[in-house]
């Protein structure tokens, strides 16, 4: 029996987001129907123009826009940043580097560093974890 291969399809939101663009300035076409994955590839593979243009000067998406300025998703909804930016409106918040902009890197910053002692810290326990599992000889 031989199974029938269905094409998968995502909705045009899911697929905007996994290329990393803002679906509102998408054209209609892509707005409109579902995305299979083999068209999904070949955007990624070979964009068209529209997308390159997209991803060149926007408007970008706010998960974008954060990791353009350095800062995470909600920093960027503390500093009063809700809506899509394009590349020129980013380029210039990076030229003023208004004071909540430089508050929300240095706290990026901090949690990366807190992340990687983490991860360093959950190594070392799982390091010594390891070698005490280790089987000794007996003393004699």
């Amino acid at each position: 029996m031989t199974s029938h291969k269905t094409t998968q399809t995502m909705k045009p939101a899911t697929a905007a987001q996994k290329l990393g663009v803002y679906l509102p300035a998408t054209p209609a076409e892509f707005q409109e129907g579902a995305v299979s994955r083999s068209e999904l590839n070949a955007l990624q593979t070979d964009p068209p123009e529209w997308l390159q243009e997209l991803r060149r000067n926007g408007p970008h998406p706010r998960p974008v826009v954060a990791a353009k300025l350095g800062v995470s998703i909600a920093g960027l909804a503390r500093g009063g940043v809700t809506d899509a930016l394009t590349t020129e409106q980013i380029d210039a918040l990076k030229t003023d580097n208004p004071e909540w902009l430089q508050h929300e890197r240095a706290t990026q910053a901090e949690v990366r560093k807190e992340t990687v002692r983490i991860k360093e810290k959950n190594a070392a326990k799982e390091k010594a974890a390891a070698q005490d599992d280790k089987p000794r000889r007996p003393r004699s």
